[in-house]
């Protein structure tokens, strides 16, 4: 039977190869030190580290490690090892280095659920020693769009920063719908339903193991983003966790891209469909709103949404952008 075994960091530093090593990956050994103990480079205070990474065994042999970012899905057998997103470069380092039973091991697959950088900042890191990296084919050009969006914004006040368009590493393999892979005893399969949090957002199964890596289509108890401008559809991503509910098995494992603290980022059907009533009420408040004759401006400064307290927090609080979004949908021309 499978059980949670979170690795504290003592555990952790014991599970890489080398500590060394590990620095090596991320580029400088101090940069690893203080990603892990909290202290400055600069200036040897030591302050309350900004992520404590964690492996988790779920069921099977598929887990999830948590750092900074999305959440990173991962089998490892003796057969096969694969990983579902990659967060940052420096976390995706730390995912590398301790994932169990690694090794020197080639990753037989990585696996993008969307173009967003804290789930695809690491590819670069993982690309050396994975025989592919997989995701939907909208993937590719909407994480260029992004990054050259970032580029233009950045080239107002730092012209000579490095372009983050030429840092990109995107996948070598698209599927358009569906896309599966047998892995040692595992199987591994991608489906993508249309818009939802971006136009991109794959759902990954690993289909012996029964654990679904859901990506950003569920937020647990937080405040989603909402990509509108990489296509993102409030109706339609209500659409999709309908039918994911409906397909998936009753009894799978849930992954989620970012969870609460109360909540976390693993759960079960039913929290897919909390994610799909947070939706349906955003899109049924702000049309009340825009009936009654409110603007944009003034329906966006609600800072606390009735029914979904557990979706608050302080910072950051996306409630207003989410609102702008459903706003912004609801009264774009039909074409």
């Amino acid at each position: 039977m499978s059980q949670n075994i979170p690795l504290s960091r003592r555990d952790f530093l014991r599970s890489s190869a080398s500590f060394a090593a590990l620095t090596c990956l991320v580029g400088h050994r101090a940069f690893a030190q203080a990603a892990l103990s909290g202290t400055s480079s600069l200036t040897g205070v030591v302050a309350p580290p900004a992520f404590v990474p964690e492996f988790r065994l779920l069921r099977r042999n598929v887990g999830l490690f948590s750092a900074r970012g999305g959440t990173i899905g991962w089998l490892a057998s003796p057969e096969a090892l694969a990983v579902v997103d990659t967060q940052f470069a420096d976390t995706a380092a730390l995912c590398l280095a301790g994932l169990p039973g690694r090794a020197s091991r080639t990753i037989d697959l990585v696996l993008n659920t969307h173009h967003h950088g804290d789930h695809t900042s690491g590819n670069g890191v993982f690309k050396p020693v994975a025989k592919t990296i997989v995701a939907q084919a909208n993937v590719p050009a909407l994480q260029r769009a992004a990054a050259e969006r970032t580029d233009a914004a950045r080239a107002k006040t730092e012209p000579l920063a490095k372009p983050s368009v030429d840092q990109q590493v995107f996948a070598d393999t698209t599927f358009a719908e569906t896309w599966r892979q047998e892995l040692g005893d595992e199987v591994v399969s991608a489906r993508y339903f249309g818009a939802a949090h971006t136009n991109g957002d794959a759902v990954v199964l690993f289909e012996k193991a029964n654990v679904v890596h859901m990506g950003d289509l569920v937020f647990n108890r937080l405040y989603p983003v909402i990509d509108r401008v990489s296509g993102a559809s409030i109706r339609h991503w209500i659409v999709v966790l309908e039918k994911i509910a409906r397909e998936f098995p009753a009894d799978a494992i849930y992954v989620f891209g970012h969870g609460s603290k109360k909540f976390g980022v693993t759960g079960q059907r039913g929290d897919l469909l909390v994610m799909r009533d947070y939706l349906v009420s955003l899109l049924e408040y702000v049309q009340s709103r825009i009936s009654a004759g409110l603007t944009k401006a003034e329906i966006s400064t609600l800072e606390n949404f009735e029914g979904f307290q557990d979706f608050h927090q302080a910072l950051p609080n996306r409630l207003g952008a989410n609102l702008g979004v459903a706003y912004d949908e609801l009264t774009q021309p039909k074409s």
